[in-house]
């Protein structure tokens, strides 16, 4: 293929966007599948918890030709907890498409995304898309764009960007509103035009980095990026070059660490959706490779006759949340999964490890559990998730953030940027609780129809519980994204949780007499004949202190009339909290029971006696 007719380019966006319904409409119009195919939507999202969660999770890839070009398309995650799949692969093109929403305008991740790609030197091409809202300001969205632009120090040449506005959902974009035509075309042509062909040597001795992994269970580990000099041929030697930053700040240059004689077995390219094995792969290409022992992000895949330094390695995002995974030793343990052992339970998250390199997993000395980091909440869970979906049982503590010390030091806590956009009616509860979370407002502004938008810098900790409690208190109509912006001074003690639990000191089913006398107490997580076992959490309390309860204490039956009379009794709808939410409302001394039926909130020791000999040691050795 000659690389001058080749195109790569990512999109890139803030959640919720459109990037994955773009490449819908953009496979349509080049006829990627057949006419009469039965295609799913958001069909790059092939993950069951992306198609659920309705956002992107892991960067793909995939191809397209028009009028003789081949187009490389990397469709990115919008979530800031996997913004690290957005830095590794724009190493692997030459532009992006930088979707902004017409009616919401920059958002959060658009100021990370955008300005990642500015510091790599690449031109965007902006997208200003959903120009069909109801609420879609094209022109106002275009001027906040072009500020951002300004703002994060952007370039002549890079502010010059060609614009597009359109609707990914129908599939038409046009470069100005007095074009009658609505097709994709506009979108092809501007990305013809404007995408640069790879730069790249055919001639010189084959070189490339590893950008991206994926795992396959009969050839191990497999590397992708993108070729940047040279051809390879399929079984050819190569040389593993490993590279590193010499310290954290990445500000005193790398170093090169070591490099081992490899192998490759097979290489694909990219086809449409489907990975196509080749014999051979040229500058310009956008390849995987497999056979190549420990392969990792940013190593350095050479011809053993090349002498040139490696590739410079590539970021990898540090975690900044914790939380431990332990085995299942609850009393309902194996009923309704596999409950693993602490072996099997390691060898699992080794197994993650091969390709979420953003994860780390630490082994503390627990008898039961690891300690597993990540880039926030929503990364952690859906970890969670996948295992559950896999069978087996686990337990999972409290998120808690990773903390560092400075030069001084003075103890560091990761902060994160806040936007809020609430009705003003909502504005002053969500003043108030974000203040006591310690949040410090940077900005407010009106942007019409009695929604204001209130900017803030707040310590993960105070994000950490707070999601599903401004919902509430803005009745389902506010928007909340952050996005991690580095390291702060600590900011002080946040206000945790201020109600209590529900904690059974009893086992066996709930019934209704129980619970029709626990529901005045606060708010019921079971319903009747729900199994219970000591411990088990049942509700959240209405008052501040744990409420040791019996939800299994039956009613004294005196004769027949009185047996059914609690049939009719008006019990209140359970709260069942979905695993992010149980995540965020459990304490330090709870845990999540985590099983592929329940989701279960229970404390951590059991023993309401042994509980309390826990807590009396512990408020000892704090005083």
């Amino acid at each position: 293929m000659d690389t001058k007719r080749i195109r790569n380019v990512a999109i890139i966006a803030h959640i919720d966007h459109g990037k994955t319904t773009l490449i819908d409409s953009i496979f349509r119009a080049a006829h990627v599948f057949r006419e009469n195919a039965r295609v799913e939507e958001r069909v790059m999202d092939s993950y069951d918890l992306e198609r659920e969660r309705g956002i992107t999770i892991r960067a793909k890839h995939c191809s397209v030709e028009w009028d003789g070009y081949v187009i490389n398309i990397v469709d990115t995650p919008g979530h800031a907890d996997f913004s690290g799949e957005v830095e590794r692969v724009l190493s692997m093109v030459d532009s992006v498409l930088l979707l902004v929403d017409a009616a919401e305008g920059p958002m959060p991740q658009t100021r990370y995304v955008l300005m990642r790609a500015l510091r790599r030197g690449l031109r965007p091409i902006v997208i200003v898309n959903k120009v069909d809202r109801e609420a879609a300001d094209a022109t106002e969205t275009l001027h906040r764009t072009f500020d951002l632009f300004i703002e994060l120090g952007t370039s002549d040449a890079q502010a010059d960007f060609p614009v597009l506005y359109g609707s990914g959902l129908h599939g038409w974009f046009v470069r100005d509103f007095a074009d009658e035509a609505r097709t994709m075309a506009p979108l092809f042509e501007t990305i013809i035009e404007h995408v640069p062909p790879p730069a790249v040597r055919l001639q010189a001795p084959f070189r490339m980095q590893v950008s991206t992994l994926a795992w396959s269970d009969y050839v191990g580990r497999i590397g992708c990026g993108r070729v940047v000099e040279g051809v390879h041929r399929s079984g050819e030697p190569l040389v593993q070059t490993l590279t590193r930053w010499k310290d954290p700040t990445r500000t005193h240059g790398w170093e090169v660490v070591g490099s081992n004689p490899q192998r490759s077995t097979h290489l694909w390219v990219t086809r449409g959706l489907e990975r196509v094995e080749v014999e051979e792969v040229a500058a310009g290409d956008i390849v995987w490779i497999a056979g190549i022992d420990d392969i990792s992000i940013g190593d350095t895949l050479s011809a053993p006759e090349r002498v040139e330094p490696a590739l410079p390695p590539l970021e990898i995002e540090e975690p900044t949340v914790s939380m431990f995974f332990l085995v299942n030793t609850g009393p309902f343990a194996g009923q309704e999964g596999s409950a693993i052992t602490l072996r099997q339970l390691r060898d699992r998250l080794e197994r993650e490890l091969q390709v979420n390199v953003a994860l780390r997993v630490e082994d503390v000395g627990r008898p039961d559990g690891v300690k597993v980091s990540g880039r926030g909440e929503l990364h952690l869970a859906v970890l969670i998730e996948e295992i559950r979906r896999e069978g087996i049982e686990l337990c999972v503590s409290r998120p808690e953030v990773i903390t560092m010390t400075d030069e001084d030091d003075g103890l560091l806590e990761p902060i994160e940027h806040l936007v809020i956009e609430v009705p003003q009616e909502h504005q002053g509860i969500v003043f108030e609780k974000v203040s006591r979370r310690r949040g410090e407002l940077r900005d407010m502004t009106a942007t019409g129809n009695g929604v204001v938008r209130l900017e803030f810098e707040i310590p993960t900790r105070g994000l950490l519980g707070y999601r599903t409690e401004f919902l509430t208190d803005t009745r389902g109509l506010g928007i909340m994204v952050s996005r991690f912006i580095g390291y702060g001074a600590w900011r002080g003690a946040v206000l945790a949780r201020n109600r209590g639990s529900m904690v059974s000191i009893e086992m066996g089913e709930a019934t209704t007499y129980s619970l029709e006398s626990l529901q005045s107490r606060g708010t019921l997580f079971v319903s009747p004949m729900d199994a219970i076992y000591m411990g088990m959490i049942v509700g959240e309390n209405a008052r501040t202190e744990d409420l040791p309860c019996n939800p299994t204490k039956k009613k004294h039956l005196t004769n027949y009339r009185s047996s059914t009379r609690e049939v009719d009794v008006g019990l209140k709808t359970p709260l069942r909290l979905s695993l992010d939410a149980a995540l965020e409302w459990i304490a330090d001394d709870e845990l999540v029971e985590v099983t592929p039926r329940s989701i279960r909130l229970r404390k951590a020791i059991l023993d309401e006696e042994q509980r309390k000999r826990a807590g009396k040691r512990l408020a000892a050795a704090l005083t």
